[in-house]
């Protein structure tokens, strides 16, 4: 499975060059959802090119939880936009305007072992609470997932929880990150 993968990361310093130490290549696409939807539709078009399309796209990523206790590996596979908001257009909370499609974005469960929980993607760092309902917070799966849902690629959320998605959060994402990289490696070379 590792083989024909193609393994998304926003950030370096979410794998500290483990995986890369496995053999690994990782896409790495900055931050937020503009930059995860542009680096991935980018590099899946030049593998299209090539005739070397992957198999599945394997997002792997930090996120706070007010479900999930820190240190869960979550696999999500329901995804929302917790940011999109225009509901003084009298849309729901979570619902893009103009768009035929569900609010939660939904695909197929690859990894049945793990906890399961809904991915609200945003381009915010949470600290509080939100109005779209969501057991896990963070920037890009929502991103990833749609771009890979329009393409036909079959493709996997699994989310390290570093924080409770409270006032403490930036402090404790920034201080679980070498635990997050070796969950990561550790489920890499389990594939």
């Amino acid at each position: 499975m590792r083989d024909d993968t193609l393994f998304v990361m926003a950030l370096p310093q979410e794998g500290m060059g483990l995986l890369e130490n496995l053999g690994i290549d990782v896409l790495y696409t900055g931050v937020g959802k503009v930059n995860a939807t542009y680096t991935l539709t980018k590099e899946l078009t030049l593998r299209k090119l090539m005739k070397r399309s992957p198999k599945r796209v394997i997002n792997l990523g930090t996120a706070g939880s007010k479900t999930f206790k820190t240190g869960d590996l979550v696999a999500c596979n329901q995804f929302v936009q917790r940011d999109m908001d225009v509901t003084p257009l009298g849309f729901a909370p979570g619902e893009t305007p103009f768009e035929d499609g569900p609010v939660i974005l939904e695909i197929a469960a690859l990894f049945p072992d793990l906890d399961h929980g809904i991915c609200g993607s945003g381009d915010s760092f949470v600290t509080g609470e939100l109005s779209v309902p969501c057991d896990v917070m963070e920037m890009e799966g929502y991103a990833l997932a749609k771009v890979c849902i329009q393409e036909g690629m079959p493709f996997a959320a699994i989310k390290y929880i570093t924080d409770g998605a409270d006032v403490n959060a930036a402090m404790d994402w920034q201080e679980r990150l070498r635990h997050a990289a070796e969950s990561f490696a550790e489920f890499v070379e389990s594939l």
